[in-house]
């Protein structure tokens, strides 16, 4: 599933903030924005741009040129936006009113992506030397690509866990690869693209050192599997700042899909046990979610915290023991929320 990155949604809530005459707080979904105070009234729509969102050169765009222009090698000109702090409140996004944009249609309906129609891209930046290497392809149908959603762009997504056993891992920073077997063969990836073995990736050469292929391959043997997948988090010196402190990679595996179809934890476990792998830290198992856990705000003060070595720690990923398919998202249960002291600490 794509990100809707630009979107139509409602105001729920407008909120003071301390001494500030000129400023106020929207709520929309799960997230909060600054915007001008008087702009906005609860229940009024707004075209909603998330962070990470890259904006086009437009007028429209230009009170943000000091806080947010980017002239990107990879993406060009434009405005990347990313968590703010204004007179101690966080922003996460831009909130505008629809009468800027002509474009938009009369009538359209909340939720609706208009992140096409206003020319926003993701923010995004080729992938480092140290963690790539030679592209051969895209990613292999064995391995969809990963794009957790954030609890704030869908609050909905609490109470999907109400009555249901879960799991809260710790989220790792670094850079998503994955191996995998099917009746093409066996393929190594970065976050977007296939990889050669030629020296050239970090990744494939752990992989190379450790003898993935050949235990991935006998255990589909063993198992009488005709694919299996193995996604995980690469963290490593030169690596997103090496957050996590390594003085050597590790790769953490976080989803594991047999024949096509995510396993639960107890499962993943096992494979990762049998298969010599690191699994991504589990830091709690429960019951019904929202009865320990029922806002936003409390899931944000469970993902603060640090790794085991010190640094700030990007957060945590929440999902059932055994997969659930869920309607909100079109997709197999699961959500991410990213600690928001490690999102103003790091996001540059």
């Amino acid at each position: 599933m794509s990100r809707k990155l630009t979107s139509i949604q409602m105001i729920r809530e407008i909120h003071p903030i301390e001494g500030a005459d000129k400023i106020e707080l929207a709520q929309v979904l799960g997230w909060q924005c600054v915007v001008n105070k008087g702009q906005f009234q609860p229940n009024d729509l707004a075209v909603y741009f998330e962070i990470d969102s890259f904006l086009p050169m437009r007028p429209v765009f230009e009170f943000l040129r000091s806080s947010s222009y980017k002239n990107s090698e990879f993406l060009g000109e434009g405005f990347r936006l990313k968590t703010m702090r204004f007179r101690g409140e966080i922003s996460q996004g831009l909130l505008l009113p629809l009468s800027y944009f002509p474009e938009i249609p009369d009538g359209i309906e909340i939720g609706a992506d208009v992140t096409e129609l206003l020319g926003v891209r993701k923010w995004e930046i080729p992938e480092r030397i140290s963690t790539g290497g030679t592209i051969i392809g895209d990613l292999p149908a064995s391995i969809p690509h990963t794009d957790e959603t954030r609890v704030q762009e869908n609050p909905e997504l609490i109470q999907a866990f109400a009555g249901i056993e879960y799991y809260i891992s710790t989220k790792m920073d670094g850079s998503s690869h994955s191996i995998s077997v099917d009746n093409e063969g066996f393929h190594v990836t970065g976050h977007n693209f296939e990889l050669k073995n030629d020296g050239k990736s970090s990744f494939y050469n752990l992989v190379n050192e450790r003898g993935y292929k050949e235990k991935v391959e006998a255990f589909c043997a063993k198992e009488g599997l005709s694919s299996l997948a193995i996604q995980g988090e690469l963290c490593a010196p030169g690596i997103q700042k090496n957050r996590l402190r390594l003085s050597t990679p590790e790769w953490y595996v976080f989803t594991i899909r047999e024949n096509g179809r995510r396993v639960g934890l107890k499962r993943m476990l096992a494979i990762c046990d049998e298969l010599g792998l690191t699994a991504v830290p589990i830091e709690e198992i429960g019951y019904d979610l929202p009865s320990k856990y029922p806002t936003v705000e409390a899931l944000l003060n469970r993902a603060d915290g640090e790794y085991p070595n010190g640094g700030k720690k990007e957060g945590i990923v929440i999902r059932p023991t055994e997969p659930v398919f869920c309607p909100l998202i079109s997709a197999v249960l699961s959500m991410k929320v990213v600690n928001n002291k490690y999102l103003l600490k790091n996001e540059g």
